[in-house]
């Protein structure tokens, strides 16, 4: 699905730099519009859209009818000297192939910055992160009485009435809805049986794609119900999704959760099996990443309206679990302790003597949604770059420009 909102244009006083100088536009009142993708671009598949010229930096993000609160780095906070250099850094390709960096504290918007393919009305592909907007889903359902925080603990085969449990392997019945948003299901398909369900996409319809994991799964145990990071689980989850909200998951998601933060821009396409991707696929703006990261550092609530339990936020964003090293990606020298709770990762990150938790949303080649309640901060950013230690760079360069 692809929809299209018209975004005016972004006055800002803005600080630009090249790849090899740094300049502040806004000495000379100068007026500077963020990067927009041009109706041709946004059609392109993102790696053909052109590198910008110029990354855009701005340490004073312009007020947009988004419901985001902005504000003046330096003047609301952070160390803005520390942040600039930071940008200058990213812009000349130190820290990896960044597409954008947004940091918000205390509730505003105080620093946004493109790079590279970023674009302002450009939704970013999001890999995994969307597996935290699946279960932000799930938590909607749950406010809106379809399912109970009790619920969790069943199995998850409650809410799947067309499976034929005749044909499930051992032990399958027993996955509970709490397993499964771990990515502890225990599920166990090898790339050969997935490969084949994927060439057959009308045997995977619906609850089809629920039976075929149940069905052809080796056998699940309490020694298998582990940590282990696969598409079956999200997958399972949209099901459930769609088995208890009225209509759709897919009219359902647009509706109950994006409308509700204001997300139009956007891109969730369809699973083969026809409900939306559940694990990876969806296309978010940097902007709309904010609003995520907004709805869980306000426990659930929007605009005063409780659109997510707050019992589910705290449960999703907790370390439930610890993956083991061979889990983990996205590490360092000050990154330590990193868990998993309803598709949010969490982490310590350590500047000087003190270590600061941190919950984050996270995608593959550099989608984040990054939130540290001690201080009152949000980083997000977007990028396509695997190898780049996105929370070492974090701890390092951004932490101490809050604390």
């Amino acid at each position: 699905m692809i929809i299209s909102s018209p975004f005016k244009h972004l006055i800002a006083i803005t600080l630009l730099s090249s790849f090899g100088n740094l300049a502040i536009a806004g000495a000379q009142k100068n007026n500077h519009h963020a990067p927009e993708a041009t109706a041709a671009e946004a059609e392109l598949r993102f790696r053909d859209i052109p590198l910008l010229e110029k990354p855009f930096i701005d340490t004073t993000p312009a007020k947009r009818k988004d419901a985001i609160t902005v504000g003046k780095l330096g003047t609301d906070g952070g160390n803005k000297a520390m942040v600039v250099k930071l940008a200058k850094e990213i812009a000349e390709g130190k820290h990896g192939k960044y597409d954008s960096l947004l940091i918000a504290h205390k509730g505003k918007l105080l620093f946004e910055s493109y790079y590279r393919r970023g674009r302002i009305n450009l939704p970013h592909f999001q890999a995994s992160a969307t597996k935290a907007y699946t279960g932000l889903a799930l938590g909607r359902a749950m406010q809106l009485g379809y399912l109970t925080m009790a619920d969790l603990d069943k199995p998850l085969v409650t809410f799947l009435k067309d499976l034929n449990p005749k044909k499930f392997v051992e032990g399958v019945e027993k996955i509970t809805l709490h397993q499964a948003m771990m990515m502890s299901s225990g599920l166990s398909l090898t790339r050969e049986q997935l490969d084949e369900l994927r060439k057959n996409p009308d045997q995977i319809k619906g609850q089809k794609l629920a039976q075929a994991y149940l069905e052809h799964s080796a056998p699940v145990t309490k020694r298998s119900q582990v940590f282990s990071y696969k598409g079956s689980d999200p997958d399972l989850v949209m099901q459930v999704i769609e088995a208890v909200v009225p209509g759709s998951a897919e009219d359902f998601i647009k509706k109950e959760l994006l409308n509700k933060i204001g997300i139009t821009n956007y891109r969730w396409p369809q699973h083969l099996n026809g409900l939306p991707e559940a694990g990876a696929m969806a296309s978010m703006t940097s902007r709309d990443m904010v609003k995520f990261g907004i709805l869980a550092v306000n426990k659930g609530k929007w605009n005063g309206e409780q659109l997510i339990p707050e019992a589910f936020i705290a449960k999703a964003t907790d370390r439930l679990i610890i993956p083991t090293d061979e889990e983990l990606h996205y590490g360092g020298k000050d990154v330590s302790k990193q868990g998993y709770g309803y598709f949010w990762w969490s982490a310590d990150l350590k500047y000087g003597n003190k270590s600061y938790f941190s919950r984050s949303a996270q995608g593959g080649w550099g989608q984040f949604i990054v939130l540290i309640e001690e201080l009152d901060l949000m980083v997000v950013f977007t990028a396509h770059d695997n190898e780049a230690g996105y929370l070492q760079t974090l701890a390092e360069k951004i932490l101490p420009a809050f604390i």
